[in-house]
């Protein structure tokens, strides 16, 4: 009974720290097909850099944005330090007058492996084309569907909030020594 009032709490917590970001913003932006299509592509970058995806339960606030129904279990996270949508609509790939790719470029720093508890640092610029389409009266991206692309201090946050409620002391170690390398990582991006 504990624990699963703590669980209740925990994600009463979670959804009362990110949902009234997420619904004020649901509410500026209706999707509907007369409104430029990268607002839902930012509102859904947006809500991924902080990650709205990295939990099962917490992705259904993204569910109004993409047209696939299910999310998978990512065994891994992509870091990304910034994201950029392409405005320039001459490089975009129109397919008619309902359908679009846009390109996002990202400024990935590493990847995060949750089972090995492990960061690679592999800085590098990730471009991806997002294809947007009318579904009824609404834009929706139907792909690609990405792992989550998580800002780095929101990452750092997740992983002390993990380290902080793992029941197994070997893996509350991991994540502490996985929290710090991600620290210094930020701190030495900050440096430069």
């Amino acid at each position: 009974m504990v624990s699963l009032l703590r669980g209740l709490l925990r994600v009463l917590l979670w959804v009362l720290g990110i949902l009234p970001v997420g619904v004020s913003s649901l509410q500026a932006i209706s999707g509907h097909i007369t409104e430029d299509p990268t607002k839902i592509l930012r509102q859904y970058l947006s809500l991924d850099e902080k990650g709205v995806r990295l939990e099962a339960h917490s992705w259904q606030v993204v569910k109004p944005f993409v047209a696939w129904t299910e999310e998978p279990v990512w065994g891994h996270v992509v870091v990304i330090s910034r994201y950029e949508v392409v405005d320039d609509v001459s490089q975009w790939e129109i397919l008619n007058g309902l359908e679009a790719k846009i390109p996002v470029i990202f400024e990935v720093v590493g990847t995060m492996h949750w089972e090995s508890v492990t960061f690679v640092a592999d800085p590098h610029r990730e471009i991806q084309y997002f294809h947007l389409k009318a579904v009824g009266d609404r834009w929706q991206i139907t792909d690609p569907q990405l792992p989550p692309h998580v800002g780095r201090q929101r990452l750092v946050d997740f992983v002390r909030w993990t380290q902080l409620n793992e029941s197994e002391p070997e893996r509350k170690v991991q994540f502490n020594l996985l929290r710090q390398q991600l620290e210094f990582k930020i701190e030495k991006d900050i440096q430069k």
